[in-house]
């Protein structure tokens, strides 16, 4: 049986990496793989072959021979605790696409393309790299990617050249967020568990994160898709890009909600979900009664309703993460041994290769290939070194930057192949060798200064 969710789990995610060939929606996939990993793992449970292992590992087996209901309510529970966490990842992430709809509604983001004024493409590389980079630390690079690629839409109206630069914009966040410790899942992490402290992080990353961002972002200026000037397009409605009345505080509005989420978690000590949930209330309630138009009627307010930006919303890509995410965490919550099955991977690696430093290095391109959530959890769990030590940043570093490396290893590239189409095929064979050479170059340099 756990050889069939395994399979499942393998199946599901080459179907992933090839839906423009199978002309499938990868989310259909997804969804399938999610499904059928905790079926298999439900009749598996009930019969007695599997085992279950909860967050303070806890086994569950369960006996089919008399009515178990510790064992039965163990279960329901460890399904219910991926399904939640999973569900922060999704409210925060609908809170923070919601907001950045509204704001494009009223055309706030058309105040920063008038920040933006170059067309050529080298300056325009290293502008939005540098405002990415610098995002992702302050709303994480989930939501900078957001943000980042719906301005690009406003700039860059032919696809082909967009996708070049919106795949940039996944490395540049990347690496980012891996300095901060709300930049990045995974650093948030580490950073409630006290693994790293804020000063600790920022000192020890800083400058490998920079180096991560500036080698690729170094060598793309050179290649022929950012040469020579952006093309206009001159069809366009010209109306779309110019700015309202309410552009300007929508703008500052949305960006400074959103900056406030860390600001809320860090007073409340609540989730982040929940001050998302808050910002975007705000963005909402004044978005209801502000007048973008000088002649603002009530036949117009539909316009530039939150309804209509909820219906903007690429809900497929939302469905998307649910599956991936709940895939893994059947992954994870499957025992082999004593433990999960990704940690069992963990600590079979360790055994193998007893240098640190090139396992953290493994770890960094596994979390290209598999959620990097689990894997720094498991990470957790096999060390015990003190706050702040070598470890804990390189492995904030590695998981942080590794997923550059494929279009699905991170949030940030989930968000933008979801808000973009991004083939999978298109992004490992143009710009993964990029990521790469800057995930190893950061890798180096924190090696170096350590």
């Amino acid at each position: 049986m756990f050889t069939g969710v395994v399979l499942c789990f393998i199946l599901g995610y080459i179907t992933i990496v090839f839906e423009h060939p199978l002309k499938l929606d990868k989310t259909v996939p997804a969804l399938l793989m999610a499904a059928i990993c905790w079926a298999l793992i439900a009749l598996g449970f009930h019969e007695g072959v599997l085992s279950l292992i909860d967050t303070h590992d806890h086994i569950f087996t369960f006996d089919p021979a008399h009515v178990d209901h510790h064992a039965e309510e163990g279960f329901v529970e460890i399904v219910l605790h991926h399904l939640g966490k999973t569900s922060e990842i999704l409210i925060f992430l609908i809170g923070a696409m919601t907001i950045v709809e509204i704001v494009d509604l009223h055309r706030g983001f058309a105040i920063l393309k008038g920040w933006v004024n170059t067309r050529s493409k080298k300056k325009l590389l290293w502008i939005i790299g540098i405002l990415a980079f610098i995002l992702s630390a302050i709303i994480d690079n989930l939501t900078a990617t957001i943000v980042l690629v719906t301005l690009l839409r406003k700039i860059i109206h032919d696809k082909k050249e967009r996708l070049w630069y919106t795949a940039m914009v996944v490395i540049a966040a990347n690496a980012g967020g891996a300095w901060s410790p709300i930049g990045d899942v995974t650093t948030t992490m580490l950073w409630i568990g006290n693994r790293v402290s804020t000063v600790g992080l920022i000192q020890s990353l800083v400058i490998p994160s920079i180096v991560c961002f500036i080698i690729p972002t170094f060598i793309a200026s050179f290649l022929k898709p950012f040469r020579g000037e952006i093309s206009l397009d001159t069809t366009s409605n010209l109306g779309d890009s110019q700015k309202l009345l309410s552009s300007q505080t929508m703008l500052f509005l949305g960006l400074g909600m959103i900056v406030f989420v860390p600001i809320f978690k860090t007073i409340t000590h609540l989730p982040p979900y929940m001050g998302m949930m808050l910002g975007l209330g705000v963005v909402w309630l004044v978005s209801e009664y502000i007048h973008p138009e000088e002649d603002f009627t009530e036949e117009r307010k539909h316009l530039y309703s939150p309804h209509n930006a909820l219906s903007r919303i690429e809900l497929s890509s939302i469905l998307f993460f649910l599956g991936i995410l709940m895939a893994v965490a059947a992954l994870e919550s499957v025992v082999v041994g004593d433990v999960g099955a990704l940690r069992y991977v963990a600590e079979q690696l360790q055994e193998a290769i007893p240098n640190q430093d090139i396992v953290i290095i493994i770890l960094g391109f596994l979390s290209a290939i598999i959620d990097n959530v689990p894997l720094v959890a498991a990470s957790m769990g096999m060390y015990t070194e003190p706050m702040d030590a070598k470890l804990w940043h390189f492995i904030a570093y590695a998981a942080g930057t590794g997923g550059s490396m494929l279009i699905i290893g991170s949030a940030a590239g989930v968000a933008a192949m979801g808000m973009e189409r991004i083939d999978f095929i298109w992004y490992f064979k143009k710009v993964a060798w990029l990521a790469f050479v800057g995930f190893i170059a950061g890798a180096i340099v924190f090696l170096m200064l350590v």
